[in-house]
């Protein structure tokens, strides 16, 4: 502590000449001209945000207190009472829960408007900014809604629990933004609540997120003690002032850092000075030669960092108090990027792997990403999408290389959470709605028809639960199908479709959460009633020994009767061989114009099963023998003496039951390997091998299909929600006896053949 003290006061020495450098508010004066005259925020003066966490803590808070201060909004909501700007589904307001990202713009200009705040410096000081904020779900079964947040947006703010951590969905998140290389800071909530800890949770992101992470402000105090705090580049403290929970966020002050905090402020501020001059050669040099280090010159090399995802800059505040989030938003505009700042997107020339940049710059061809597919109620089918280059002015024409299809632009707007405000165009860097686009999915690139571009979609998880659902009423049935197909084109991770061999609709999706989410807008937003359940597993039977039947259909009701009889053997096939029914007959026992019947009537009989109704695989089966009558014998005859035959056979041959086998991957901390390993054999699993990579361990094991339903949701509770899984069809495996009556007595409650 005492070294970092000394460290400080060689940078700053008192009444030192702080040397001079090109601020950053000077390089936005010299930014070259991409901007077009008609914009009236600039690209440097424009950022694109998310706010992303672990489910509660507090993103929709802090976008709403964002709001607040922003002016957006003069009544602050609150998740509790249902009434937050970002939080606009009924299904939101009364789980309180964030389901849909929502967009919102908000304005905001760094001034120096309170007592001591003109000795505080600010980099872009009097510049108006325009922030589009993007507030995404925390829930893991959501977490298509941060993907394809994070594919467009510049930079995030990470939000953290001062009591939690790091928890799990913040790792889902913090991957992702990895994987789409968003540069973030960080913003530990919840200061004021009890067991609040600054530096446990800032150990949290250097130790499970492996971040470069460094607080750029320190608390003054925690839980209910807690003031303000300690802004470390400017050497400052930031308290706000006691009054009632409605004006208490608006009324803080800066002051000279008290001395009890002096030798904590200094220290922090030469640990920071020190993880920047590590990454940064400027304030290496001047670290090298002992000259002081000016906070426009610390801010500017803070920016260069994070804009290069190699600093993540940690903030510390409570939004439900209203205590740090004007700082949050000043620290946005300093230190995330604007679409300059960032590299230019990349796209592939449609049909060749030729690599197309797509510079941010108005005044290029038309460019953009849709992202986001949304129906409402008053609109129609919105479609988000992110302009990469150019300009879009309603009446103009753009593009889809997908589909190699044009299409008019008759309605463009942005969205202020569930209010929506027409505008004339957009412009590279810009967020905004179109309405009444058809043909479009989740991905595809919007352009310019000359430029021949697809820039990169994002990249969806598969569906981990399935549910069949039925229409409770025929009215119903129509209405739903058009539903699930709306609700299927707005999310990508959720998926309809019909089981051949059951005959059931399947739903599938991310979560029992996400399921119910749907059925609940289904009803609401569609008026379809629906009943779900579990999905029927598709069992098949097979036989173990060869056996011979015999089939006969004899029918006199005076006139002519009916008569057909067939003799067969079935036996064994080779695994994976399926069925084959081959014609044995000689000497003509059965005519040929009959024999074709014979086999019809066998394959019905495999198809809708013997043993417990479900179709059989793997048997060679011929037909050996049979007899006719001249005048009686007719297709139809032959045909059930087919099936007769094959069931006589059949249960002669040994039947059993055969279930389908998954190959499950599980991915979890090692903590947990217990835990999943005892719960996966409790599941009749088998497991094949353990792994261990990256620091994570890898399980993969054969479970049956019907252990399989809820472990989602069971994997999620097993592992405090860190573990994942994926799982694909391998085989199919004997039904042990323990589960095989309750199987058979289910079956017999319901028709035989169920193809």
């Amino acid at each position: 502590m005492r070294a970092g003290i000394e460290k400080a006061r060689k940078l700053f020495p008192p009444g030192s000449q702080r040397l001079e450098f090109t601020t950053m508010q000077a390089a936005t004066e010299n930014a070259k001209s991409v901007n077009s005259p008609n914009r009236q925020y600039t690209m440097e003066r424009t950022r694109n945000i998310g706010i992303a966490a672990h489910i509660d803590a507090g993103k929709t808070t802090t976008t709403e207190r964002i709001l607040f201060y922003t002016g957006l909004i003069h009544k602050i909501g609150d998740v509790d009472d249902g009434n937050t700007v970002t939080d606009w589904m009924e299904q939101e307001r009364e789980r309180g829960i964030t389901i849909t990202s929502a967009a919102v713009t908000c304005f905001w200009t760094q001034k120096c408007a309170k007592a001591g705040e003109d000795a505080v410096y600010k980099a872009f000081k009097d510049v108006p900014h325009r922030i589009n904020i993007i507030d995404t779900p925390g829930h893991v079964d959501f977490t298509a809604e941060v993907e394809r947040s994070m594919r467009v947006l510049d930079g995030a703010v990470a939000v953290f629990c001062g009591v939690a951590g790091v928890q799990p969905q913040s790792e889902t998140v913090w991957r992702q933004a990895t994987k789409y290389k968003v540069p973030r800071i960080a913003f530990v909530n919840k200061m004021d609540r009890t067991g609040a800890n600054f530096e446990n949770a800032l150990a949290d992101m250097r130790n499970k997120l492996k971040a470069y992470a460094y607080p750029i402000f320190l608390p003054i105090g925690a839980e209910d003690k807690f003031e303000g705090v300690l802004d470390l580049v400017n050497q400052k403290a930031i308290v706000w002032g006691p009054g009632d929970v409605a004006n208490e966020g608006l009324n803080y002050e800066i002051k000279e850092i008290p001395a009890e905090h002096l030798e904590r402020a200094k220290a922090g501020l030469a640990e920071l000075i020190d993880a920047v001059s590590n990454k940064d050669d400027e304030i290496a040099n001047l670290v090298l030669e002992e000259k002081p280090i000016t906070p426009a010159v610390l801010k500017a090399a803070i920016r260069r960092l994070t804009c290069k995802i190699e600093l993540i800059p940690v903030l510390c505040g409570s939004a439900f108090k209203k205590k740090g989030v004007q700082v949050l938003v000043d620290a946005v505009v300093d230190y995330l990027p604007s679409p300059l700042d960032i590299p230019c997107a990349e796209g592939l020339e449609p049909g060749t792997e030729n690599i197309v940049k797509v510079e941010a710059n108005d005044g290029s061809k038309f460019c953009s990403l849709a992202f986001k597919l949304w129906t409402d109620v008053y609109a129609g089918k919105l479609v988000f999408f992110r302009v990469y280059s150019g300009q879009l002015k309603k009446g103009d024409t753009i593009y889809n290389p997908r589909t190699r299809k044009r299409e008019r632009v008759s309605r463009l707007m942005v969205i202020q959470g569930s209010e929506r405000k027409d505008i004339d165009s957009v412009f590279a860097g810009d967020i905004a709605a179109l309405v009444g686009l058809r043909n479009i999915t989740t991905g595809d690139t919007l352009c310019d028809e000359d430029l021949e571009v697809t820039l990169e979609p994002p990249t969806f998880p598969e569906p981990v639960i399935s549910m069949a659902v039925e229409p409770k009423t025929k009215q119903d049935r129509d209405k739903m199908s058009e539903g699930l197909q709306r609700l299927a084109e707005e999310d990508p991770t959720f998926r309809c479709f019909t089981n051949e061999e059951t005959g059931q609709l399947i739903i599938a999706g991310m979560g029992e959460l996400h399921l119910e989410i749907i059925r609940d807008r289904l009803f609401r937003e569609f008026k379809v009633e629906a009943n779900s359940g579990a999905p029927q597993i598709a069992y098949r039977e097979t036989i173990t020994k060869n056996a011979e039947g015999e089939g006969k259909f004899i029918r006199q009701s005076g006139g002519r009767g009916q008569y057909g009889h067939a003799c067969i053997t079935v036996q064994p096939n080779e695994k994976g061989k399926g069925v084959e029914v081959e014609n044995k007959i000689v000497g003509g026992t059965i005519p040929k114009e009959y024999i074709p019947a014979v086999i019809d009537g066998i394959e019905e009989a495999i198809k809708g099963g013997v043993y417990a109704g479900y179709q059989v695989i793997d048997i060679k089966v011929q037909v050996t023998d049979g007899s006719f009558h001249e005048v009686d014998s007719n297709e139809l005859a032959f045909k059930m003496a087919g099936i007769f035959a094959l069931k006589d056979a059949f249960k002669k041959a040994g039947p059993i039951l055969l279930e389908p086998i998954m190959k499950v991957e599980c991915t979890t901390p090692s903590e947990y390997q217990g835990d999943l390993v005892g719960d996966i054999s409790r599941r009749r699993g088998a497991i094949q091998n353990i792994d261990s990579k990256a620091g994570q361990v890898i399980v993969n094991a054969n479970v049956p299909l019907a252990e399989m339903f809820g472990y989602a949701t069971a994997i999620r509770s097993l592992s405090k929600g860190r573990a994942s899984y994926s799982m694909e069809p391998l085989t199919f495996e004997q039904v042990p006896n323990s589960v095989l009556n309750t199987i058979l007595d289910a079956a017999k409650g319901k028709p035989a053949a169920r193809t």
